[in-house]
């Protein structure tokens, strides 16, 4: 019986790689037809500006190798990191907005005026205010991040079931009980989108800022072979990025199925 369950198992992620592989096909093409293009239609210094697959996978590997690369990553997951937890205050501030009709008509017009100006516009202001490193990195994320979890938080909130409200003051529940047991948990799934766009968000415009503002980071290291002009390491930090972002979300995606199994939305 258990070698019948074994050869199963074994069947089944036989099927589950050759899904996955036949997923990565139009990514192959693409990346042999890069190496043939830089390799063997562009001119010596066109490949320069346009490295091969091989090349970039020699820079990222002497990267790795010295540590740098895991440097200037670690920065900057610090300086998100940071920046979510002071932006985790839109949390609370939305469920008030989205409850009270009172605060929500104080907060809502300097929310309105200040949401729209992009993070990037304020870089110059807060290079003046926290001068260039991590204070002024972590400001400008906070901002990328704040807003998209304070408008999906009020969102969720305000979208909460009347019924489901009614019912749990039918049992006698009081206003803290109500908010915390019920409307957090119903508008949970919206504040995670909201977290999930906010960070995405936040991390776009950590790069930006360090490539004005900072010392370290994947920006800094972007910026710096940009100098030396070495697109190779630039290339490499972008696809870090790109990689760092996307191990973010399903982070945050895998964490929210555990603490919401029951929400639909969540485990798609």
């Amino acid at each position: 019986m258990e070698q019948v369950v074994d050869k199963a198992q074994s069947k089944t992620l036989k099927v589950s790689v050759l899904s996955q592989l036949r997923n990565l096909t139009l990514l192959s093409i693409l990346l042999i037809a890069w190496q043939l293009i830089s390799t063997k239609l562009l001119s010596e210094s066109m490949a320069l500006l346009m490295p091969p697959p091989t090349a970039l996978a020699t820079a990222a590997w002497e990267l790795i190798k010295s540590g740098e690369l895991l440097h200037h990553l670690l920065s900057s997951l610090k300086r998100e990191l940071w920046a979510f937890l002071l932006a985790a205050g839109a949390i609370p501030l939305g469920i008030a907005m989205g409850w009270w009709k009172i605060v929500h008509n104080q907060m809502d017009p300097l929310i309105e005026i200040l949401r729209p100006i992009p993070p990037l516009a304020w870089i110059p202001l807060s290079i003046l205010w926290f001068g260039i490193g991590d204070s002024q990195n972590v400001f400008i994320i906070f901002l990328g991040i704040f807003f998209p979890i304070l408008l999906n938080t009020i969102t969720g909130v305000k979208n909460v079931e009347t019924n489901l409200i009614r019912a749990a003051r039918c049992v006698g529940a009081n206003e803290w009980n109500v908010l915390r047991r019920v409307v957090f948990k119903a508008a949970f799934p919206q504040i995670v989108t909201g977290i999930r766009v906010g960070l995405g968000v936040g991390w776009m415009a950590l790069v930006a800022a360090e490539l004005v503002g900072a010392s370290s980071g994947l920006g800094f290291l972007i910026n710096d072979a940009r100098t030396m002009l070495r697109t190779d390491i630039v290339i490499v930090g972008m696809l870090t990025i790109g990689v760092a972002g996307l191990l973010i979300d399903v982070i945050i995606r895998k964490l929210s199925r555990r603490l919401l199994p029951w929400s639909v939305g969540l485990s798609k």
